[in-house]
């Protein structure tokens, strides 16, 4: 296999980025980095924050007053393509403080720029694994119709059988989703290897792995049962987190830095 950019040399990289294993306290190290990014850039993590916190408000809203599920699903399948740019943009933020420069939402919004067909691409990917998600909710509730019955082991069958189908395509997008944008972020890799990287990653780190989900579980959570307002912090943390989980995980030093992040270093213009 060659490398264009190598000249015609053969590529002697490996097929995905190794991986360091990770004690199953590792993502309490990550909260508590994400938190110091957070509080050395408090404007721009405030702008992620704000930005999310006003796009589930609308959906929440707009669910409320025309009480359209359809028009809720299309609007959350829209916002899946618009997610991963912010996380890049997030990851941008953390990647600049880590190498001491200067951090500005500009620099960051750039980097969604540059990232965008790599985000599409995982955004596509996403796009089918929620509308299969989708079907396999209408699916179940077909074979379950809880909502026309006061049956309460029916009820119980239709909350664990949805429960069980939800969790496949959600781990399925974890693995996927876990450290494969940051990896674009700071890595001149395409989308294929760093989701394969990033799978791999999840597969030999399960302990700290399920550690991480519930943390992610739990915050989201506490972000939702204060009306989102907690969204504001919680979803920029998680961001910085997710992009020191990915420092401390991946070794991606096979592949080159990315020639797109020339941010200046502090003091500088």
């Amino acid at each position: 296999m060659t490398n264009g950019n190598n000249h015609g040399k053969e590529d002697t990289r490996p097929f995905a980025a190794p991986c360091r294993r990770l004690a199953a306290n590792a993502p309490l190290r990550w909260i508590a980095a994400g938190w110091r990014d957070y509080k050395a850039s408090p404007g721009i993590s405030l702008a992620y924050g704000l930005i999310v916190f006003g796009v589930s408000l609308g959906v929440s809203l707009l669910a409320w007053e025309l009480g359209s599920y359809v028009l809720v699903i299309s609007m959350l399948s829209g916002f899946i393509f618009v997610a991963p740019l912010l996380a890049t943009g997030m990851y941008s933020v953390s990647r600049q403080l880590g190498r001491g420069k200067s951090v500005s939402f500009a620099r960051s919004v750039k980097r969604m720029h540059l990232a965008l067909r790599d985000a599409l691409v995982f955004a596509l990917v996403l796009l089918v694994i929620f509308l299969v998600w989708v079907r396999a909710g209408v699916m179940v509730h077909v074979f379950f119709p809880a909502g026309e019955s006061h049956d309460l082991m029916l009820l119980l069958r239709f909350l664990g059988i949805g429960s069980a189908v939800g969790s496949i395509f959600a781990l399925v997008t974890f693995s996927a989703a876990a450290f494969s944008l940051p990896m674009i972020v700071d890595r001149d890799a395409d989308m294929v290897t760093a989701c394969i990287t990033s799978v791999n990653a999840v597969l030999r780190n399960k302990p700290a792995m399920a550690v991480w989900i519930a943390l992610i579980v739990a915050l989201t959570g506490l972000g939702f049962a204060t009306a989102g307002l907690g969204l504001i912090v919680v979803i920029p943390l998680l961001g910085y987190a997710t992009w020191h989980g990915y420092v401390e995980t991946i070794d991606a030093a096979a592949w080159p830095d990315s020639a797109t992040q020339n941010e200046p270093v502090k003091g500088e213009r």
